[in-house]
């Protein structure tokens, strides 16, 4: 009765590649053998609190060495693109949720040194307000945090922390902008002292998202925090 079910499924829904969006003609695949060869992460000098690129000779990114950011470190896996953009309009706004299996296991990959070095006791998705998340059907995020979980055994709470204020879209804003946008909306639900938690979301512009986040666990008693994303923006 399963097998049959999928495979009614597949023939309605087919999954697709994730960058070339054309139907993988193997099933069992997450992106096609051509877009496979083409995935390059971010390489060379890293900046050592967010994980920009940088300069062989600097440490830091000029964003980082101008302001302090209140979480401990991130990494994204990818430079944001228009190739990364369709796929992830396409993941959040288009119902190929399939697209984030790849991102998940992308990140667990390309990830790996970084949380084998971070440690995390906790996953938590960045939250979507709920009037957003009825209207997307769904929090990007939180599919993100769920397959991670799963791929690395480290545990994930959607529940955490709340997006209890509705802010405006952050695409437009720059980064005092989006800094102020976000200001006491987020709200986590229950102490966590000495906690190192992992925030996961889909792209690293500014840092605000990632900061505001750190603030509040921090304030829940968090001894650190750290974000993984797909993609890093420019600010």
């Amino acid at each position: 009765m399963k097998k049959t079910a999928d495979f009614l499924l597949d023939m309605l829904y087919p999954k697709k590649c994730p960058l070339c969006h054309q139907i993988l003609k193997e099933k069992d695949r997450l992106i096609c053998p051509e877009c496979s060869g083409k995935v390059r992460p971010i390489s060379g000098p890293r900046c050592m609190k967010c994980g920009r690129p940088v300069k062989m000779e600097e440490e830091y990114c000029e964003d980082c060495r101008n302001g302090a950011h209140h979480f401990t470190e991130g990494r994204s896996i990818f430079w944001y693109g228009e190739v990364w953009r369709q796929s992830l309009v396409r993941f959040k706004y288009y119902g190929c949720r399939e697209y984030g299996d790849f991102y998940a296991k992308a990140m667990s990959v390309f990830g790996k040194k970084y949380l084998e070095r971070w440690k995390p006791d906790l996953i938590v998705p960045v939250p979507l307000h709920p009037r957003k998340k009825r209207m997307r059907g769904f929090n990007q995020a939180a599919y993100l945090a769920e397959r991670l979980s799963v791929l690395t055994g480290i545990p994930w709470n959607e529940h955490l922390v709340k997006k209890i204020r509705s802010t405006r879209s952050q695409k437009k804003l720059n980064a005092i902008q989006r800094r102020q946008n976000l200001k006491n909306a987020y709200q986590v639900t229950e102490k966590i002292p000495g906690f190192s938690v992992l925030v996961v979301d889909d792209v690293y512009t500014t840092g605000s998202t990632a900061d505001a986040m750190a603030m509040c666990l921090l304030e829940a008693g968090a001894e650190k925090v750290y974000f993984l994303t797909i993609c890093a923006g420019r600010a």
